[in-house]
């Protein structure tokens, strides 16, 4: 009789074989291999699109993205000087399940449109902890100047500085630092998450983890880096994962596993 909890994760520009449980040799990601054997591995699967604002799009709205104008031949993608977002008619996820009395919580990237009107809490969600946009915006103009052009410094993983990428996180409407410390983002999503459970363990909920990684520039917690044999990028994988594994172990300690469906994918 009790209604199903929801929990999407949904990772950035992670790989079709970057977990273990789909070919990789030297990415561990025990977490999510776990939820293959215990669960569902889905092999016939697609995103809405392969970047950032219509794959949300897509994902929170269940229509093509190109039908609420997130896309066209012009611009893929929202930017920090972008005027709109997600149109106030389109029906999110959130929105929907409010209707059947669920809390929703957005943790991690937006990227739907940064003004006020277009951000979670807007589109019926309850809480917001995240970035509004991708982590590699924001980058001052001489910052890109000096570094040779935006692919150059980007492939540079000694520019890797959180200054260098000046993306604003918020707590709901309101900017809660500047620039984020992106060293520390997946961390913080995982326990952000957490604590939503936690607080929210006696009504139905429906959480929507976008981790703003593995897109570049790649960051990960002093805990994480140098685990993989992978590099960074495996880090930042495999610190994904580990935060996965805790998300689920608070599940299971909450006795909400049982009623509780959890998703991972990727645009």
């Amino acid at each position: 009789s009790k209604k199903m909890n929801f929990i999407v994760i949904f990772a950035d520009d992670l790989g079709y074989g970057d977990l273990s449980s789909f070919g990789h040799p030297t990415i561990k990601t025990p977490n999510l291999d776990r939820m293959v054997s215990e669960g569902q591995k889905w092999t016939q699967f697609y995103a809405g699109a392969s970047v950032c604002t219509p794959s949300r799009a897509a994902l929170l709205t269940g229509r093509l993205p190109v039908r609420s104008g997130m896309t066209s031949k012009r611009h893929r993608v929202l930017f920090p000087n972008s005027k709109n977002g997600l149109p106030e008619e389109e029906i999110t996820i959130a929105e929907q399940l409010k209707k059947s009395n669920y809390v929703s919580a957005c943790i991690g990237k937006w990227h739907l449109g940064h003004k006020k009107q277009y951000l979670p809490l807007q589109n019926g969600f309850d809480y917001y902890f995240g970035i509004p946009y991708s982590n590699d915006m924001d980058i001052p103009e001489n910052v890109v100047k000096e570094n040779g052009g935006y692919w150059k410094m980007l492939n540079n993983p000694n520019n890797n500085l959180i200054e260098n990428f000046q993306v604003p996180l918020f707590l709901n409407n309101k900017i809660l630092e500047r620039p984020a410390n992106q060293n520390n983002l997946t961390l913080r999503y995982t326990e952000e998450t957490i604590k939503f459970i936690k607080k929210n363990k006696d009504k139905p909920f429906f959480i929507y983890l976008a981790h703003n990684l593995p897109h570049i520039p790649l960051f990960a917690s002093k805990k994480a880096l140098g685990k993989s044999k992978r590099g960074l990028y495996g880090d930042v994988v495999e610190e994904i994962d580990d935060g996965i594994g805790r998300i689920i172990k608070t599940l299971k300690e909450e006795g909400l596993d049982k009623n509780t469906i959890v998703v991972f994918t990727s645009d």
